[in-house]
């Protein structure tokens, strides 16, 4: 199988030696997103839940460029600067699910890339249909 590299000017470019996702087959793997503003290249932190907003939109933009959605995410990881923000972070992601949640985990870690407090990465199908 090919993988496909899959890059958008609509979310964040890649701060290392990486890609935004990379589709295999029917795959697509979605590196981790931070709350980094595409248009600028800023951090939006001024609020969790703005951060988490930030986050979940950048995913959307690459789901939409891969010509898929959240609705065919299977699998998601939340890393997080510390538990007690689970609950806002929790609530905004939910909010991009209607209903048909993918398998998920989250952890608190003791850093993230550039000092953020959340970071997102997924796995989703692409749907054929």
């Amino acid at each position: 199988m090919r993988k496909n590299i899959i890059n958008t000017p609509k979310a964040p470019a890649p701060i290392g030696p990486y890609n935004q996702a990379v589709l295999v087959g029917d795959w697509l793997f979605i590196s981790g997103q931070i709350a980094i503003v595409p248009s600028t290249g800023e951090l939006n932190l001024q609020t969790i839940e703005e951060e988490a907003t930030q986050v979940m939109e950048n995913l959307k933009a690459i789901l939409t460029e891969a010509n898929t959605s959240f609705s065919n995410v299977v699998k998601s990881t939340i890393f997080l600067s510390d538990m007690a923000l689970f609950a806002k972070v929790n609530e905004i992601y939910g909010s991009y699910f209607i209903g048909d949640y993918p398998a998920r985990e989250t952890l608190a870690v003791k850093t993230l890339p550039k000092n953020v407090n959340v970071e997102i990465s997924m796995i989703a199908i692409i749907s054929k249909a």
